[in-house]
C-alpha cells in the first residue's frame, strides 16, 4: 500500500496533518488556552535546593487563617510539622496549633474532640473546594509547545509556580454566567475562574515581620503546599546525591580494575 502512494499523496498527507494542528491549536487558543505563568524563584529549586523552614511556617499561617474555611488537607498528619525539613516545630507547638486550630470528629466520643499530632488535617468540602495535598503535584504550570515538556526540562514542573501565578492573576473583572459569578484570571485556562480571590496582600500579619505583600503570600503558600505534596524532598535528594556519588566511586574501581585485569592480554606476555 505504502509503495503506491505518489508524491503528491504524501504532500497531501503532510499538509493534511500540518492543518489540522494548526486548526487544533487555533481553536485551543480561541477556547481560552493555557494562562500566563510567572516563574517564580523557590527555594527548593534545583538538585541541591532546600525548603525555607520560616517561608513553609509562614504559608502554615496563611492555610490557617485563610485557605483552611475552603480546602483540606487530609493526607498531611500533624506531626509532621515538627519534621525535619518541613516547618519544623518543636513537639509543643506542634500539639498547641493542632488543639487550638482543628477539631476532629472521634467515633468513639461520637462527638469532637480537639486534634492531636497523631491526627490529619481535616477534610473540609463544604465549599465544594477540592484538597491542596497534592495541588502541587497535580498542577502542570509550563508545557513545551504542543505538549513536548522542553520548558519543564528547564524550569520544571511549575505545580508552585502556577498555584502562585492564579492567586497573583486576578485582574479585578467579574462576570456572571448561569447564576454563577466568575472572576477574570490571567494563569487560569480560559481566563474565568469561580474562585473568588483569596488573597489581596497584608492578609496576614506575619510574626517575623516578613513582607506580606500579595507577591510574597502567594510565594509563601505555594511553597507550604509543595512541603504538603512532597514532605520527602530534602530527604530525597541527599538519597539522590549518595547514590550518585557512590556510583562515580564504583565506576572508577571498575575501570581501574577492567585496565589491570586486561593488560597482559591487550599488550602480551613475553615467554620468560
Amino acid at each position: 500500500m505504502f509503495k503506491k502512494l505518489t508524491l503528491s499523496a504524501i504532500t497531501a498527507l503532510v499538509l493534511g496533518a500540518a492543518g489540522a494542528l494548526v486548526v487544533g491549536t487555533s481553536a485551543a487558543n480561541a477556547a481560552g488556552g493555557a494562562g500566563h505563568i510567572e516563574d517564580f524563584d523557590f527555594s527548593f529549586e534545583g538538585a541541591f535546593g532546600t525548603y525555607d523552614q520560616h517561608q513553609l511556617q509562614r504559608g502554615l499561617q496563611i492555610y490557617t487563617e485563610v485557605c483552611a474555611s475552603c480546602h483540606g488537607l487530609q493526607y498531611v498528619p500533624f506531626r509532621t510539622l515538627g519534621d525535619a525539613g518541613g516547618p519544623q516545630f518543636s513537639e509543643d507547638e506542634v500539639r498547641a496549633y493542632a488543639e487550638q486550630n482543628f477539631e476532629i470528629y472521634d467515633e468513639e466520643l461520637e462527638d469532637f474532640r480537639p486534634a492531636k499530632p497523631a491526627d490529619h488535617f481535616p477534610a473540609n468540602t463544604s465549599a465544594g473546594a477540592p484538597d491542596l495535598t497534592l495541588m502541587a503535584k497535580a498542577r502542570a504550570g509550563f508545557h513545551g509547545p504542543y505538549g513536548l515538556g522542553i520548558n519543564q526540562f528547564f524550569k520544571g514542573i511549575g505545580g508552585p509556580e502556577y498555584i502562585a501565578s492564579l492567586l497573583t492573576g486576578y485582574t479585578g473583572e467579574e462576570k456572571e454566567e448561569a447564576g454563577v459569578t466568575l472572576y477574570e484570571n490571567t494563569a487560569f485556562a480560559g481566563g474565568w475562574i469561580s474562585m473568588a480571590p483569596p488573597l489581596y496582600g497584608e492578609d496576614v500579619e506575619y510574626a517575623d515581620g516578613h513582607s506580606n505583600s500579595l507577591h510574597h503570600e502567594a510565594q509563601d503558600i505555594s511553597a507550604f503546599l509543595m512541603w504538603s505534596a512532597e514532605p520527602k524532598m530534602m530527604a530525597r535528594k541527599q538519597a539522590g546525591f549518595t547514590a550518585v556519588l557512590f556510583l562515580s566511586v564504583l565506576a572508577v574501581l571498575l575501570y581501574l580494575t577492567n585496565k589491570r585485569l586486561w593488560k597482559p592480554i591487550k599488550y602480551g606476555r613475553k615467554d620468560d
